[in-house]
């Protein structure tokens, strides 16, 4: 779907939001990222900062006020990158990204349609050329240049999205946005529909050339001076946060059982009981449900009020993705994953779209129940290439690559699944803590 499959749009509009086209730069369109992102490796471009005396602040004395109280563990990785983070909050407290300069309705139409005939004869060019000249002198103060925000990378259950949500729940500054990149892509390309439903209909026999991406992303900087989000690298500082530790997977509370293996007896008929269980709390009655998605029907089978009852049939061998996904999670805050088979890089597919369902889930709290053939540690087996994957492989002679430059290619090693496999293992880890499944209960904040 719109955020797999479209990075053309993701990395013009990153440019635009952050760094700026003329135009948006100059109407002062930039904004602070703040981005999250697991990784093995990888170089880290930081830039020196002043540890010094730890000053007491908001991030700090939260973070303080936690490990005290044995919420966290202490870990001085992840009291370095709050430093830093703490630098940027004071910055961000007088930053706003609000235009000094009156902007024209023409200066947004700058990217307005344009026919072939009139680029092929410069007809156009030369107005453009004299708008834009005209901004220069519009030129803001330095003092007004957005600062950078940071990049956070490091492997998985370290803490990089839970100290992103410290730093944006105390982020003394309204303009704020917390998105997931899923949600804010499937919102760009709806912004993108919008405008070329407003464009005027096109002439017969004439070609017209019309970018959106510059007015969506003034549209934005409008709405906030600070994302976070994940995905995104641009115009940031690189921050590496992997101490080593995958705090997912620390001893927490059970919700109790949540995860059952199909081999073992009895666990079919567990799982039913739960969710019958769970359906006398709800104001409804089991039956299928339709969702609209995109104008696309999505059927489940088996739903009462806010939980749904599904296999992985339904949900990842069928062709759906972040939007479908997104919208079972607004819809219900419990969903029942029956018959996860054992995966592997043969059906990448299907463990690519578990992985984007997991990680929708997770971040707008979901509650699951798995039925899984194998353990969670065992749900992903690597083993060797065969198939697609081995065609793959032999394009390397064709290419003209050695051996070792192809074992750097995630094409050929499935590392990018491999990783993404591994956040997935480590957020279903605490997905099954007593802490989530409160956190999930949607009852309970109503």
């Amino acid at each position: 779907m719109a955020a797999y499959a479209s990075p053309l749009t993701t990395r013009c509009l990153s440019q635009y939001l952050l760094k700026g086209s003329r135009l948006l730069k100059n109407s002062h369109c930039c904004r602070v990222v703040i981005i999250v992102r697991g990784c093995r490796t990888g170089t880290e471009v930081s830039e020196s900062t002043n540890h010094g005396a730890q000053k007491s602040s908001v991030l700090l004395d939260n973070y303080n006020s936690m490990v005290g109280s044995g919420s966290l563990r202490e870990d001085t990785h992840q009291r370095s990158v709050l430093l830093q983070l703490e630098q940027l909050q004071r910055v961000m407290k007088a930053y706003d990204n609000a235009p000094r300069v009156k902007v024209r309705d023409r200066d947004i139409q700058l990217n307005r349609p344009q026919h072939v005939e009139e680029k092929a004869s410069g007809a156009g060019v030369a107005e453009q050329k004299t708008e834009a000249t005209e901004l220069e002198d519009h030129q803001l103060p330095s003092k007004y240049k957005a600062p950078k925000g940071f990049y956070i990378h490091g492997n998985v259950g370290t803490g990089k999205t839970m100290l992103m949500d410290m730093f944006y729940s105390h982020i003394e500054n309204r303009r704020k946005k917390r998105v997931h990149f899923n949600a804010f892509m499937l919102d760009i390309h709806k912004r993108i529909h919008r405008l070329k439903l407003s464009l005027p209909k096109r002439k017969l026999g004439k070609m017209t050339v019309y970018d959106p991406i510059a007015p969506v992303a003034w549209e934005i900087s409008q709405e906030a001076c600070l994302l976070c989000f994940d995905e995104f690298q641009e115009h940031c500082h690189t921050v590496c946060l992997d101490s080593g530790m995958d705090y997912r997977k620390r001893n927490m509370p059970a919700a109790g059982v949540l995860y059952y293996l199909t081999s073992e007896p009895g666990a079919e008929r567990a799982v039913n009981n739960l969710f019958e269980e769970l359906a006398q709390t709800q104001n409804d009655f089991t039956r299928p449900r339709v969702l609209m998605v995109l104008g696309r029907e999505v059927h489940l089978s088996r739903t009462c009020g806010s939980i749904a009852d599904c296999t992985f049939e339904e949900l990842c061998a069928r062709p759906l993705w972040a939007s479908d996904y997104l919208e079972i999670a607004r819809v219900f805050d419990t969903v029942f994953i029956r018959n996860i088979p054992r995966l592997s890089l043969r059906t990448k597919d299907q463990a690519r779209r578990l992985t984007t369902l997991i990680d929708n889930f997770y971040d707008q709290k979901v509650r699951v129940v798995v039925l899984a053939e194998a353990p969670l540690e065992c749900l992903f087996e690597q083993g060797p290439l065969v198939g697609e994957e081995q065609r793959d492989r032999m394009m390397l002679d064709d290419l003209g690559l050695t051996q070792d430059a192809g074992d750097r290619l995630s094409l050929f090693t499935g590392e990018e699944e491999i990783f993404s496999f591994q956040r997935t293992i480590s957020r279903l880890t605490e997905m099954q803590t007593e802490q989530y499944w409160r956190q999930g209960d949607r009852n309970s904040k109503t």
